[in-house]
């Protein structure tokens, strides 16, 4: 929630007070997740969507895992179908424009998605997308009939293991939407260096990039293993109060107490 809140106010201050913003929200009650979000400006809205809003056509291919976000970030396909339309997950945090965002801007035939450190595509490892590619950062230009892509990718995948494609993780929806968003032309990519993809562990980069940074993981409710002999939840926590002072620096907000991590507790 602490980082959806500073990902909020840094967009907002990159991209201006003009354009629409609005978060959506699954699986917690509207009030709790505001509440939780803290003072948003406001220009940001909010939807609150349910499994009653899932398509049609996803269902056949999403478990019951579905409450742990597999899924979620295809509901609803769009927001604003007639508009470029920039899709961040809520540990992705932006402070300054990557070289490539006005490339996509200026671009009506082309899709957006990041650079990853490594190629975690799930069911669609082996697809003819080329290069590592992650999904925390989705742009789609006006037009683009998402809900088309993705059904035919999942057909054609089911085609050729000879039984529909189960979408059991967060890896599978990953790869689903690099495939899709790439059945016309390639999408463009947002750089690693630009956004990293932020983690302390190997062989993610701990460090910032220089327009954002992709917290990888930070969502976890616990991460079930240790790191050099520490519990994984604590050195993930640690990362993020190590950056804290220099992402609530560029969202203009005053920084505040961490909240304290309990090592034995967090295993």
């Amino acid at each position: 929630w602490e980082a959806l809140r500073v990902s909020v106010h840094c967009a907002v201050r990159l991209f201006g007070p003009r354009t629409e913003y609005v978060i959506c929200v699954n699986t917690v009650g509207l009030e709790s997740a505001q509440q939780r979000a803290g003072v948003l400006p406001e220009c940001v809205c909010w939807l609150e969507v349910s499994s009653a809003d899932v398509p049609s056509f996803l269902l056949p291919y999403l478990g019951q895992a579905m409450a742990e976000g597999v899924g979620w970030k295809l509901v609803p396909t769009r927001i604003f179908p007639d508009a470029y339309e920039l899709s961040l997950d809520n540990d992705c945090i932006l402070w300054q424009k990557p070289t490539v965002l006005d490339q996509w801007l200026g671009n009506a035939n082309r899709t957006l998605l990041a650079e990853d450190m490594q190629r975690c595509l799930g069911h669609f490892q082996s697809s003819s997308v080329q290069g590592p590619i992650n999904s925390g950062i989705r742009g789609l230009p006006p037009g683009f009939a998402l809900a088309v892509a993705l059904r035919e990718t999942l057909e054609e995948e089911s085609l050729r293991l000879g039984h529909p494609v189960a979408l059991e993780s967060e890896l599978d929806e990953q790869g689903l939407q690099a495939v899709a968003l790439s059945r016309h032309s390639p999408s463009l990519l947002v750089s690693v260096r630009e956004v990293t993809i932020c983690s302390p562990f190997w062989p993610r980069e701990p460090e910032l990039g220089t327009c954002g940074a992709h917290f990888v993981g930070l969502n976890s409710r616990h991460i079930p293993w240790d790191y050099f002999g520490r519990p994984a939840t604590v050195v993930r926590c640690e990362h993020w109060d190590r950056h804290r002072p220099e992402l609530y620096r560029r969202a203009g907000l005053e920084l505040t107490p961490a909240l304290p991590v309990n090592e034995t507790a967090s295993r």
